[in-house]
């Protein structure tokens, strides 16, 4: 019997060389777009146009990772009765977070952010992406190694995030602790751990943000 090959697969990068003006324009527009983006907590509950999330989430899924393992699920719920469940677990665990588990300094940290242990948002929002990271793959039934997910899922995440605000949506990862309670209540396997809630929709008509001040440029970029 002919053996796979174990040598790679290539194929000839479509990779077009823009001019440094068309580069420059390129950059500013998306710097200024992605600049826009905050983290929301109050959703209208207008419903999200057919195919959006599909095409965000087919972003997201285009992220590099360890090996091309791709260790990454991407669960879209819209059932109210399922988005009740969620907001009812993660509020339990918040609870306890709050009262048990968080110290001083971090809840002075939160305190200007207006966060607490109600999280209305899991309901409101018309749609939650939980993203569930693979700590191992499966292949014929077998377990298989997969390699840095935890930061081949970050991407991932980073990329989703990117993909829906450029479509006109808010968004917020939100990263209840723990969130084991999401492989229950979406009935995931085993080998799925929950990495982050992401509520999608369109801002309330009266939403409010905290007035943030960003690092600048010279702060956070250093030449070596």
């Amino acid at each position: 019997m002919n053996q796979p090959s174990s040598e790679p697969l290539f194929q000839r990068l479509e990779f077009a060389r823009l001019e440094p003006e068309v580069m420059q324009a390129r950059a500013r527009a998306w710097s200024e777009c992605i600049q826009g983006r905050r983290s929301v907590r109050e959703f209208s509950s207008d419903p999200i146009p057919s195919g959006v999330l599909d095409a965000c989430i087919q972003a997201a899924a285009s992220a590099p990772s360890g090996a091309h393992r791709q260790p990454w699920t991407f669960v879209v719920v819209t059932s109210a009765a399922k988005k009740r469940a969620i907001r009812l677990a993660a509020e339990a665990e918040e609870q306890v977070f709050w009262r048990e588990k968080i110290s001083p300094e971090w809840r002075r940290a939160l305190g200007p952010l207006g966060v607490d242990e109600h999280k209305p948002f899991l309901e409101a929002a018309p749609a939650l992406i939980v993203v569930f990271r693979h700590v191992h793959g499966l292949e014929d039934g077998h377990k298989v190694a997969n390699y840095y997910t935890q930061e081949s899922v970050g991407i991932a995440v980073g990329f989703l995030l990117c993909a829906l605000h450029q479509a006109g949506l808010a968004s917020l990862t939100h990263t209840p602790s723990p969130m084991g309670f999401l492989q229950t209540v979406l009935e995931r396997p085993a080998h799925e751990r929950a990495f982050v809630l992401i509520p999608v929709g369109y801002p309330a008509r009266d939403c409010q943000v905290p007035a943030l001040v960003r690092k600048p440029l010279d702060e956070v970029r250093l030449f070596a």
